[in-house]
C-alpha cells in the first residue's frame, strides 16, 4: 500500500470539517444555521460557504430546508461528533501528557482532528483513562516521562529512537 495515498480517503477536509462544526455549533446555539451564519463564524463569504457546502450536501451531510436553514444529517452529526472527540483527546495528549504550552496543543489538535482514525483515537481514548486513573502505575509513568532527560548523546548509532539521523536536531532546524 502506498501509504501517502490514504490522505486522501479521507471523508472531509479541514476546510470541510469546520463547515460542519460550525452548522452544529450554530444549530446547538441559535436552534438553526443560514449560510451567512456559518460564514460569520468562519470568517469567509457567503459564496465560499455555498461553493464548499455542496458537495458535504450531495454527500449526505448536510441538509437545506425550504426555509434554507441548515442542519446536520445523522451521518454528518456523527462524523462531526468524532472529529470534536479527537481534537479533545488530541488536545489533552499534547497539553497534559507531552507538555505543549494550550496555545499550541490546541492549534495542533485542530490540525489533525478530521485526519485520525478512529482506531488510533480509540487507543488514544484508552490512554487517557489509563492516565486519569491516577494508579500506581500511572503515577510511575508520569514521574519516569517527567523525569526523562530530553537531552540525547546526537549519536543515532547509539540512539533506538532515530534510525539514520538525531531526531533532535533534525527538529531544531526545522
Amino acid at each position: 500500500m502506498e501509504t501517502w495515498k490514504e490522505f486522501e480517503h479521507n471523508v472531509v477536509t479541514h476546510s470541510a470539517a469546520h463547515h460542519l462544526m460550525a452548522v452544529d455549533d450554530l444549530v446547538r446555539k441559535l436552534g438553526y444555521a443560514r449560510v451567512s451564519d456559518v460564514a460569520r463564524v468562519l470568517g469567509i463569504t457567503r459564496g465560499s460557504v455555498s461553493v464548499s457546502l455542496q458537495p458535504l450536501k450531495e454527500a449526505g451531510l448536510v441538509q437545506q430546508d425550504e426555509n434554507r436553514h441548515l442542519r446536520l444529517s445523522a451521518a454528518g452529526q456523527s462524523l462531526v461528533d468524532s472529529i470534536k472527540t479527537k481534537r479533545h483527546v488530541v488536545q489533552r495528549l499534547f497539553a497534559e501528557v507531552l507538555g505543549v504550552s494550550a496555545e499550541q496543543a490546541e492549534i495542533d489538535a485542530c490540525k489533525l482532528e478530521h485526519l485520525l482514525s478512529n482506531e488510533t483515537a480509540r487507543r488514544l481514548v484508552s490512554f487517557l483513562r489509563f492516565v486519569d486513573r491516577g494508579t500506581a502505575e500511572s503515577r510511575r509513568f508520569f514521574e519516569a516521562l517527567r523525569s526523562h532527560d530530553s537531552q540525547c548523546s546526537h549519536e543515532p548509532s547509539a540512539c533506538p529512537s532515530c534510525p539514520s539521523a538525531c531526531l533532535a536536531d533534525t527538529l531544531r532546524q526545522g
